[in-house]
């Protein structure tokens, strides 16, 4: 397909893709003359993950480069795809400092039996968020964490449920940002409409 097909597939303009082409984001296409080149499926389906990764989760371009080499040098690991899409492997392992609240993470996660990375970046969000609810006085131990994981694992299962039969790499991982990405915030009214049910039910006129 001409790079006019592809823009009209992939619904990124052709200064964008030409953009992409140059800072090496999209591998060139098959050359047919001195100013045209010819592009395929491979090419639709990395451009849609780019508009993904720089769109919807909001990577600047340099770091969407690095995103996408590291994808392929794993695309054959879909654990490791899908880690690297998501934003839960990181691109280079710093370890954390450590806190109680990073102790109390890891304590979760071993008492679920989760097979988390020690450097996963979630990790050292949940930390952040148990210190500043601990220093506004609303501390959150292990055991109250408990219940909202097992949410978290089922919820986890419908993500990974509706990613059963998709065979290519690119297409798994734009597919995985995209549900989880742009469903955070369905789950989020989702879970406000929940509470506003349940206090109607406990506390609401008869």
């Amino acid at each position: 397909m001409r790079i006019s097909e592809l823009s009209r597939l992939s619904g990124v303009s052709v200064t964008t893709i030409k953009y992409y082409l140059r800072e090496g984001l999209l591998p060139p296409g098959r050359q047919t003359a001195a100013t045209q080149a010819e592009y395929d499926e491979q090419h639709l389906r990395r451009l849609r993950l780019i508009r993904a990764l720089v769109g919807v989760r909001g990577l600047p371009v340099s770091t969407t480069r690095d995103v996408l080499n590291a994808l392929a040098q794993h695309i054959s690991d879909t654990h490791r795809v899908l880690g690297l899409a998501l934003g839960a492997i990181q691109l280079s392992e710093e370890p954390d400092a450590g806190s109680p609240e990073s102790a109390v993470v890891d304590a979760l996660v071993e008492e679920l039996g989760w097979q988390v990375h020690q450097e996963a970046p979630a990790r050292a969000a949940l930390a952040r968020t148990l210190t500043s609810l601990s220093t506004l006085g609303t501390p959150l131990d292990r055991q109250m964490l408990l219940p909202y994981a097992r949410l978290a694992e089922q919820t986890a299962v419908l993500d990974l449920d509706q990613l059963d039969g998709i065979g290519d790499p690119l297409e798994l991982a734009e597919r995985a940002l995209l549900l989880t990405v742009l469903m955070e915030p369905a789950l989020l009214a989702l879970r406000r409409m929940a509470q506003e049910n349940e206090s109607a039910r406990r506390h609401g006129e008869p």
